[in-house]
């Protein structure tokens, strides 16, 4: 891999001697003789390193600094300080701002490479992960948005048309499949768009006190053995698998909106049905024990790696090439986030083949 690397010194002898230092070694090298011109620069090629002197005319080092990690594009460059000072509050400041290392002049060849090939190294083991990350993200996306959206449409658009050209020959029991399959199909475009503006919302409230509060309501106080009960079993109807569920759970007040336990419970039942085959069994479970509720979702489906367990987040459908299965990976996620936020935590087990086993760990207000 060729990296490209940017200098930015206003002493034409020292920004020479460092490009031709660094092109010895094969980096792609651009050169910038002030901090205005560097900025430029560094939004024009992205480097992948930026070497920058501290003390410079038109904008110093910080203020380059500052322009460049407010700017998405060029945020995570590694950033690293050339100046002639070696005071400690020098060097605090640059930290504080977002740079990674301080080279100080004057230094050796091999002082510059050694500090220039950590850096790369670092990084290079922290953002290779997250881009292979995001490439799986924007693959999962492409696939599934575009399915998710178009399919119940399709349905509603089609059966709708059917019933407008005249109902006069139909049978009332072919009538009631028509409008029942109108609504399945709303309903799932319906649920699409409602995780999707829930996981907008948790986003949101996460920087925004006010809308946490909101999310969160302190106040409210839920029922496990009403809640739970009727969360699973909705979930269980809408995917014709009510008799595989069976529910176990203990009483106990739960400080925790009504809207957000169903919603954890009915994620994780529904993904229980998803994963598995229609007559395995699904087993949904309740205890209280010193002051925690846990919630078991036990599933005897096609169960996950570890690798892939370490990878659930927002969008990310495992094998969906492999195996049709609605809905945009949303659920587990979801799930995990509402319980962190209100004070808990989800552990996920499972074998491939065999199952999988999702614990919901809450706080109890009190025992019943």
């Amino acid at each position: 891999m060729m990296y490209k690397l940017l200098v930015i010194e206003d002493e034409p002898t020292i920004l020479e001697n460092i490009m031709e230092t660094l092109m010895l070694e094969q980096f792609e090298v651009y050169g910038a003789k002030n901090g205005r011109e560097g900025v430029e620069k560094a939004l024009q090629v992205l480097p992948n390193l930026i070497i920058c002197d501290i003390m410079m005319p038109e904008l110093n080092g910080y203020g380059v600094l500052i322009e460049l990690r407010n700017n998405p594009r060029t945020a995570a460059i590694p950033f690293v300080f050339l100046t002639a000072k070696a005071e400690r509050d020098d060097m605090r400041r640059g930290m504080e701002l977002g740079a990674d290392d301080y080279i100080t002049k004057p230094f050796t060849a091999p002082e510059l490479l050694g500090a220039v090939k950590m850096r790369l190294e670092r990084h290079t083991k922290v953002i290779l992960p997250y881009e292979q990350q995001l490439d799986d993200l924007r693959q999962n996306i492409a696939r599934a948005l575009p399915h998710e959206l178009r399919t119940p449409l399709t349905g509603i658009i089609g059966y709708t048309e059917m019933l407008m050209m005249g109902t006069d020959d139909m049978e009332p029991d072919q009538l009631q499949g028509m409008l029942g399959m109108v609504y399945k199909s709303g309903m799932r475009l319906y649920r699409v768009i409602e995780n999707y503006l829930l996981y907008v919302q948790i986003d949101m409230a996460t920087n925004d006190p006010k809308g946490m509060e909101n999310l969160i309501q302190p106040k409210q106080i839920s029922e496990t053995r009403t809640v739970i009960p009727q969360a699973a079993i909705k979930a269980g109807d809408d995917m014709s698998r009510t008799p595989d569920l069976s529910l176990d759970v203990d009483p106990a007040m739960m400080r925790i909106p009504h809207t957000n336990l169903a919603k954890i419970v009915e994620e994780l039942v529904q993904n229980a049905f998803k994963f598995s085959q229609p007559g395995a069994p699904v087993q949904v479970r309740g205890r209280a024990d010193n002051g925690i509720y846990e919630i078991t979702v036990t599933d005897q489906g096609r169960g996950m790696t570890e690798e892939q367990i370490a990878q659930i987040g927002a969008y990310m459908q495992f094998e969906r090439k492999t195996y049709e299965q609605q809905g945009l990976g949303l659920g587990l996620t979801l799930a995990k986030r509402l319980t962190e936020l209100h004070g808990g935590r989800i552990v996920v087990n499972s074998v491939p083949k065999e199952g999988t086993t999702v614990h919901v760990k809450l706080p109890v207000d009190r025992e019943v």
